[in-house]
């Protein structure tokens, strides 16, 4: 008998766009290698639509709050319905950037010093020494976040605007200077590395992520052999101090510069990465040898209750 996926897509968050183009091209993967696929586009009446569909499994394609912090994996497992990525726990665990941080710290993970603070304290004085960089602890998609650059006097004043969206509460990272590197684990297995440069941005923003040309992703990254591994163990190593299942991707900075620290950092573990045409895990994936058909049905085969 076929099964049938409902790919959950959409939702409520800053990411919903991107979560679209996710679910949209996962659907047509799954459909072209022999799945019956049900798009669903989540609102607060999922638990109605999912009991009415009835689905074998829930590919979960969507991103930010409430489809990647730990909230619809919660109300799958309450529904009996098998899902992709990781469980209650590691989700809303690594979306949660400064707890996730305390937990990559004490199982060895190298991460940057920072400090959470309200946005309206950290639009009053430089919580720390410029540069720096600013980010909201609970969003995705590089939202919110601010460069606070060496030379800049006065902190961003944007930050405590009555249109800002992103949370009260950010997180405070002294700022690495240096490559931006990614490498995702596919079930227990690290991928490749890839260094991520961005075409016109200052750092790997929004728009670098989700246009077409705006970032070149270099695969395998010219990196020397033993830094190459290091982001490989580390990127394992992450994934399971977090508990993660499935696919995840984790980012990283490493300071190469002439004169630089040479530090190695891990900046967050993404439990839902990317999957349109401009993403990082499916072209990590190729690399590996899958096409993005066998990626997803290994997605949809790997999918659990209990994760």
């Amino acid at each position: 008998m076929t099964k049938h996926v409902a790919v959950l897509m959409g939702g409520w968050s800053g990411e919903r766009p991107v979560s679209l183009r996710t679910g949209e091209g996962c659907a047509r993967a799954l459909e072209s290698v022999g799945y019956r696929v049900s798009r669903v586009d989540v609102g607060r009446d999922v638990a109605q639509i999912l009991t009415q569909l009835r689905p074998d499994v829930c590919f979960n394609a969507l991103h930010g709050r409430f489809g990647e912090d730990g909230t619809i994996q919660g109300l799958l497992e309450i529904l009996g319905i098998p899902y992709t990525h990781s469980g209650v726990l590691a989700s809303s665990l690594a979306m949660q950037k400064d707890m996730a941080k305390f937990v990559l710290a004490a199982a060895g993970v190298p991460v940057p010093h920072g400090v959470t603070v309200s946005r309206f304290e950290a639009a009053k004085r430089h919580v720390l020494a410029p540069p720096y960089v600013l980010k909201p602890v609970a969003e995705g998609s590089s939202l919110g976040v601010v460069i606070v650059k060496k030379d800049r006097s006065h902190p961003p004043q944007e930050i405590a605007g009555p249109d800002w969206t992103c949370g009260d509460v950010l997180l405070a990272e002294e700022y690495i200077d240096g490559r931006e590197l990614t490498c995702a684990v596919m079930g227990d297995t690290a991928l490749g590395v890839i260094e991520i440069k961005p075409v016109s941005e200052a750092f790997y923003g929004f728009d670098a992520k989700y246009s077409k040309g705006g970032s070149i992703h270099v695969l395998p990254a010219e990196l020397q052999p033993n830094i190459y591994h290091e982001v490989q163990e580390l990127a394992l190593k992450a994934h399971r101090a977090l508990g993660c299942r499935g696919v995840s991707r984790a980012d990283f900075r490493y300071d190469d510069t002439p004169g630089g620290t040479g530090k190695l950092v891990c900046l967050e573990v993404n439990t839902q990465p990317g999957m349109t045409e401009t993403s990082l895990a499916p072209e990590m994936a190729a690399h590996a040898g899958y096409s993005f058909g066998e990626l997803v049905t290994w997605m949809v085969e790997d999918a659990s209750c209990e994760r």
